[in-house]
């Protein structure tokens, strides 16, 4: 049961690392080229959409099983806890600043320039940083897997 759950934690870890690195990557640059209204009415629909049961099992589900993987895993303990912690620094930064961010977009009205103006950087560099804690979360999940004993 065990391996189970650890694999399960490094599955859901690496996509929702694999979002995030998406997102840095080529989302956000591929909006980001769009004039402002384009910019975000993108960001809004996104928001809506990202917010499903397929995303929120993953998200929420890497940390709950790395967490669980603690309790179970008789192996290589500081991986599983580093992971762990690294999953929850992503939810903390996505709780705190990401969210706030997408509300605020979201109700910030039509001038599309300054709405865009208050989210855009801002938004860009902390989802860098989730796509940075994340790996590092799915890399630890990785290293506790291939020291298991």
């Amino acid at each position: 049961m065990s391996t189970v759950v650890l694999v399960a934690a490094l599955v859901a870890a690496g996509l929702i690392a694999g979002l995030f690195y998406a997102y840095a990557c080529s989302v956000l640059p591929g909006i980001g080229r769009g004039d402002d209204k384009t910019f975000v009415e993108a960001m809004r629909g996104i928001n809506v959409a990202i917010v499903n049961p397929v995303f929120m099992l993953t998200f929420l589900g890497a940390p709950l099983l790395a967490g669980v993987a603690i309790f179970l895993n008789p192996g290589p303990r500081p991986w599983v806890i580093a992971g762990f912690a690294c999953l929850v620094a992503m939810i903390v930064i996505t709780a705190v600043v990401n969210i706030p961010l997408n509300n605020a977009l979201e109700s910030g009205g039509d001038d599309y320039a300054a709405v865009r103006a208050n989210f855009e950087a801002v938004w860009v560099r902390w989802n860098v940083l989730r796509a940075v804690v994340s790996t590092a979360g799915f890399g630890c999940l990785v290293a506790a897997v291939l020291t298991r004993r």
